[in-house]
């Protein structure tokens, strides 16, 4: 994962690495390893990361550029 993108997505809305862990419910320490890179973020602190700054996880994972989130309706329609 492109951790640099983690950092980016923090600091674009002022944030320090303590704001985001407390979103998790995370030590800063340990949300200052994945951002890092010495760990690898859970999927579901990805999806709560992604909710958080309405994007997607394939942005965070640096699988698209595109930055906005998925539109519900194309969700909803995969998951038929």
């Amino acid at each position: 994962m492109n951790i640099a993108r983690l950092k980016e997505l923090r600091e674009d809305k002022d944030l320090y690495q303590k704001d985001i862990a407390k979103i998790l419910g995370i030590k800063q320490q340990q949300y200052s390893e994945y951002e890092i890179g010495k760990r690898l973020i859970p999927i579901d602190y990805l999806a709560k990361l992604a909710n958080y700054y309405n994007t997607s996880i394939d942005y965070l994972l640096c699988r698209t550029d595109k930055k906005e989130a998925y539109p519900k309706s194309l969700i909803e329609k995969n998951k038929k």
